[in-house]
């Protein structure tokens, strides 16, 4: 979610258009011309989650909160709680022309099940725009050795086979400073990774650092390829970057660039 949406703390009331919109302190009024599915949450109606991702499209474009990794994220946590992305889709589609349609089905593309935090969805994001193959997410890893003993589960799982014949096996594990960082979980955390890499796993770490800034990224993503033995000119290091706006937002800006530049 993004920094300005978490800063808001004002109650979002949804009404059909036909009602008046709701004007009240710390509440921000929306008037629906189609209708939402609705369900009860200590009994109180609530938008159902797939509607409540595309009502975000509301919020897009120049000067408003949510941008286009925003929807992809919000989008990877409602999937993964519906069991499938499909839901998200189905609710687009049902409305005419809902805002922000182009930003949520460009995001749609890049919404998978599976993710377990914010964080884990950005580090897919720039692991795969900048060209690793995709990995599967909170995959189970047990032991080659007796498949009934679990070793762990990773949070970015990649499982290749190189030309030689040689099996590469890699972990991406998102470590939250909150929950990473006490002794305790230090020493879990180390026990857990030892039983991987005994096991042929590389288990490859990243903290909020990592993802943060072009070159952090770059360096983040050099360092993946490495463990893959995917050769550094096969990425697109240049895609890395977090992306706010929609491709089609971007070539219209290009546009009206190129037609102020034509008429000065």
């Amino acid at each position: 979610m993004s920094y300005a949406m978490e800063e808001d703390g004002r109650l979002h009331v949804m009404r059909p258009i036909t009602n008046n919109r709701v004007r009240l302190p710390g509440v921000v009024g929306h008037r629906a011309l189609h209708t939402r599915r609705v369900i009860d949450i200590d009994g109180l109606p609530v938008v159902d989650i797939a509607d409540t991702w595309v009502d975000l499209g509301e919020l897009v474009g120049r000067g408003k909160p949510v941008g286009l990794d925003d929807l992809v994220v919000l989008g990877d946590a409602c999937a993964t709680q519906l069991g499938s992305r499909v839901p998200l889709l189905r609710a687009c589609l049902a409305r005419t022309r809902p805002r922000g349609k182009r930003t949520l089905v460009e995001a749609y593309d890049e919404i998978r099940v599976g993710s377990a935090s914010a964080r884990e969805s950005l580090a897919r994001l720039v692991l795969t725009r900048g060209g690793l193959p995709e990995p599967k997410l909170n995959e189970p890893i047990y032991a080659s050795w007796d498949p009934t003993v679990l070793l762990g589960v990773g949070d970015l799982v990649w499982r290749l086979r190189l030309p030689d014949g040689e099996e590469v096996k890699v972990v991406g594990e998102y470590q939250g400073e909150l929950y990473h960082s006490g002794d305790e979980q230090r020493v879990a955390d180390a026990y857990r990774r030892a039983g991987l890499e005994a096991d042929g796993w590389d288990v490859q770490e990243m903290w909020n650092c990592d993802l943060n800034g072009s070159s952090s990224r770059r360096a983040t993503l050099h360092r993946f390829a490495d463990a893959l033995h995917l050769p550094h000119d096969a990425l697109r290091p240049a895609d890395v970057d977090a992306r706010f706006f929609s491709s089609h937002a971007i070539d219209e800006a290009i546009q009206r660039e190129m037609r102020r530049s034509a008429l000065t």
